[in-house]
């Protein structure tokens, strides 16, 4: 007869073999190889089972937030005139980073964040749009499984993962219930998803996914849901394993268009900008200033000559430009307000303390996309009523419209550059530190002992995943999945947490979207507009024609900005040398990334078509 007492922890395996107990006896994500020994019986048989993988004890809880399309000189924390308070609390009790960048655009930037290497070199050259991407190594916007993501990584060290809010790096062919998958956040290493797949989405009637399934939304404005969903999340498995950390990823669609927010927000905002987008440069630059945020001599850029001065505007068309920056500033305070309701869990839950927090103010620069006038409803850009001047009576009928569920709002071009102070031009131009140039914060109330300080070192997105890494001592898997991992290119920040005067360690970075493209090396930089002229696609909306340009046509400009960190005094003539070798410099990066053919909107616009006639 069998002793079963001695033998239940063999009786234990075999039950869970065969499906009777709901016990895991292997890791998928750290597959171990079996270690013990199966003989014909269980008396010649040595059970093994796989040790759990856990985060080491009392590791942090980590919080990414980036924001969309909010400006370097929008927000209060940065110097701006919009309030964003939560913002505020973060950094006088973390750190601000002045002289950190993004890629120039969203999925590039998000690609690059998530993965810790160049967006060209993970494939995310464009966008995943069918019609934004291209059949090349840097373009066709599916990130490769050999360059992991945060998620996974963390979640192969023991962590729960969870993403709400855009992700916009899923191919549209792949975006539907039928997937498949790959490319979807839950196949990214994220345990659960609410939120959506593309670049942009109203913000009442969003795209709504939740893990692997669309969803109908509830009618309540995004930020609200996404804020309840990641509380949900986190609240769950506290519940179950409050010693176990979580990583989330929290990624609004705001402030990307459609500006859309309750009139009680926008509101808050009356009158306030009525003085216009000059008299809000002016005041911006000299809070920065104050704060210490840019060199107390530096001085605004001229205004763009495409952007009238405020003071030459009619009565209506002041009346109709401020409405639309009253309402961004509230959609800009609100989703300030909503991270304030998940930090403020945090603390009543009695996570904060020991919750590592990176919030990035937006993944470009101010958009440029609301074209030269502002867009309430697609209607008032057509060519007709521009080039007749009757955009501006039918956008003062529907004003009123303005920020509300019915209308695409996007504000012009002029408030654009206002949120960006104190630096040139704006999304996508990835030439311009406008472009690229967006305010980091870093919040660890158990680690970060300098609070309230600025940190001026050059910081890229691809350095917030081994920055991350690096503080939580841990190190990048080998394999995941089976699959072996290429190595990351970013660079830790972690030197500089407690020290203020250390020298920058990332000293060379290249940037490249839809032609505009640029590189940095060691405080020096060269770049080059590709169609500097064009307000994205709000050029076609009024019947304009961009003629097609060859790059070799490009003029390089370059720049010091140890001294000149806005970019207003060219060197290009006065050091040519200087400047041949930076574009030397360029062409090696672009090699090793993936960056060739170079691609603009236009050549993969002209490129589907030419696909579509063959089919």
């Amino acid at each position: 007869m069998i002793n079963l007492k001695k033998h239940r922890n063999k009786i234990r395996l075999f039950l869970t073999v065969i499906g009777v107990s709901g016990l895991q006896s292997v890791n998928a994500q750290n597959a171990q190889p079996y270690q013990g020994v199966v003989g014909k019986t269980l008396n010649d048989s040595k059970e093994w089972w796989p040790e759990t993988v856990k985060a080491p004890k009392g590791a942090p809880n980590v919080v990414w937030i980036i924001l969309d399309d909010v400006g370097f000189g929008a927000t209060s924390t940065f110097g701006g005139i919009i309030k964003t308070p939560n913002f505020d609390t973060l950094a006088n009790n973390g750190l601000r980073y002045t002289n950190f960048h993004t890629a120039g655009i969203c999925a590039p930037t998000r690609s690059a964040l998530l993965t810790g290497r160049n967006h060209h070199y993970v494939h995310e050259g464009g966008f995943s749009h069918v019609n934004m991407s291209a059949g090349f190594p840097g373009y066709d916007g599916r990130i490769p499984s050999d360059k992991g993501t945060i998620a996974e990584i963390l979640r192969e060290n023991g962590y729960n993962t969870f993403a709400v809010g855009k992700y916009g790096l899923t191919p549209d062919e792949e975006a539907t219930d039928a997937g498949p998958f790959d490319h979807w956040p839950t196949g990214k290493g994220f345990d659960h998803f609410f939120g959506f797949l593309g670049s942009a989405t109203d913000q009442y009637k969003p795209d709504l996914v939740e893990d692997n399934a669309h969803v109908t939304p509830d009618g309540r404005h995004l930020n609200e849901q996404i804020t309840d969903k990641a509380i949900s999340y986190i609240t769950r498995q506290h519940k179950v394993a409050p010693d176990k950390p979580f990583f989330l990823y929290y990624a609004p669609g705001a402030t990307h268009s459609p500006h859309q927010v309750a009139k009680e927000w926008s509101d808050l905002y009356k009158g306030q900008f009525d003085s216009g987008w000059d008299d809000f440069r002016e005041k911006v630059i000299a809070n920065q200033k104050r704060l210490g945020i840019i060199p107390a001599n530096a001085k605004l850029p001229d205004r763009n000559t495409r952007i009238p001065a405020w003071k030459s505007l009619s009565p209506n068309e002041r009346k109709l430009y401020a409405r639309f920056m009253e309402v961004y500033a509230g959609y800009l305070t609100y989703t300030d307000h909503e991270v304030g309701r998940l930090v403020n869990y945090l603390k009543q839950s009695g996570q904060l303390d020991n919750t590592l927090v990176f919030v990035i103010l937006g993944d470009n620069g101010a958009s440029k996309e609301g074209t030269l006038h502002g867009v309430i409803k697609p209607k008032t850009n057509s060519a007709k009523l521009v080039t007749e001047g009757a955009y501006l009576k039918t956008n003062l009928e529907d004003i009123d419209d303005i920020g509300t569920p019915q209308a695409s709002t996007n504000y012009p071009l002029g408030w654009a550059q206002a949120a960006n102070t104190p630096f040139k031009y704006w999304k996508q131009d990835a030439n311009s530190e406008g472009g690229t140039r967006n305010p980091l914060i870093v919040y660890y109330p158990k680690g970060i002992k300098d609070k309230g300080t600025i940190r001026t070192q050059y910081g890229h997105v691809i350095d917030v995943l081994p920055t991350t890494l690096e503080y939580l001592h841990i190190q990048l898997p080998e394999s995941i999945r089976g699959i072996k991992q290429d190595t990351l290119q970013g660079t830790s920040l972690v030197y500089s947490f407690d020290n203020a005067n250390a020298p920058s360690k990332h000293t060379l970075q290249h940037y490249y979207i839809f032609g505009s493209r640029s590189i940095y090396s060691n405080g020096w930089k060269a770049e080059a507009a590709h169609h500097p002229d064009n307000v994205e696609l709000g050029d076609f909306t009024v019947g304009q024609t961009v003629p097609d340009k060859s790059f070799d046509d490009d003029v390089w400009e370059l720049y010091n900005l140890n001294d000149d960190f806005n970019e207003r005094i060219d060197l290009a003539k006065k050091y040519p040398e200087k400047l041949k070798e930076l574009k030397a410099v360029f062409d090696a990066q672009a090699k090793k990334n993936h960056l060739y053919p170079f691609i603009d909107w236009y050549d993969v616009y002209h490129l589907r078509i030419h696909q579509n006639y063959k089919k």
